[in-house]
């Protein structure tokens, strides 16, 4: 595949994930009459098929990463040229903003709005850095004789770590910084993303590191990775 259409499937994949999450969200507050378990497990449902789908769509273009702290984790084990990163999280990056606004048009809301869902404090860091080092403990851990098991455990990961995580895991950098345009059930205040992003960022780093160790042939394993991400 040529570096323009990874490039694409990159944006289109996790535009179609910030749909499905925003729009999941949306719908689900508005049909659940008030009661926030049954909002966020329609939410929940949704995010974790749309991945399984997605990853198995996307992943034999891109590698379906639809995550900045996937791709930077894959390129630092060789699964990635680190030329070709900047591209990928750009494409991540602008593919959750339209995403999100494909969501809000779709239910009438405004294209972009900066969030009022408050998440702040020490649980939900550390929920986030949990949330993310699970994640790649999941795609390194099937990286090796698993591989075309990835999109299903991924989907099925996130699934769980809606619910045993204080954050709902967002687990991704590009997911965060767009939902923090979404006055919406799936949003989260501008103030409250850069946090979450590091707590991301040192997620991924961890499992990677641990798994060097657990998993010694990873840096031979990384070029045949299909990976995701969070939702």
């Amino acid at each position: 595949m040529t570096w323009a259409r990874r490039i694409a499937a990159e944006a289109l994949g996790t535009g179609l994930l910030l749909a499905a999450v925003v729009g999941s969200g949306i719908m689900g507050e508005r049909l659940a009459g008030g009661n926030v378990a049954v909002a966020l497990l329609a939410n929940t449902l949704a995010t974790g098929a749309m991945l399984v789908a997605l990853i198995l769509a996307f992943g034999p273009i891109s590698g379906a990463h639809f995550n900045p702290a996937v791709t930077i984790a894959d390129a630092s084990q060789g699964g990635l040229p680190w030329r070709e990163v900047p591209g990928y999280l750009a494409a991540q990056v602008a593919g959750a903003f339209a995403g999100v606004a494909a969501a809000h048009v779709m239910f009438s809301e405004p294209v972009f709005s900066a969030s009022r869902h408050a998440r702040a404090g020490g649980a939900q860091l550390f929920s986030e850095f949990i949330a993310t080092f699970g994640l790649l403990c999941v795609i390194w851990g099937c990286a090796r004789r698993r591989s075309s098991a990835v999109p299903f455990a991924v989907g099925a990961y996130i699934t769980g770590a809606y619910w045993f995580t204080s954050s709902t895991s967002f687990a991704n950098p590009a997911v965060t910084l767009a939902r923090s345009a979404s006055d919406t059930f799936a949003g989260i205040r501008p103030g409250d993303a850069p946090g979450f992003i590091v707590a991301q960022l040192a997620g991924a780093a961890a499992a990677t590191l641990l798994f060097r160790w657990l998993v010694p042939s990873l840096l031979h394993d990384a070029t045949s990775v299909v990976s995701h991400s969070e939702r």
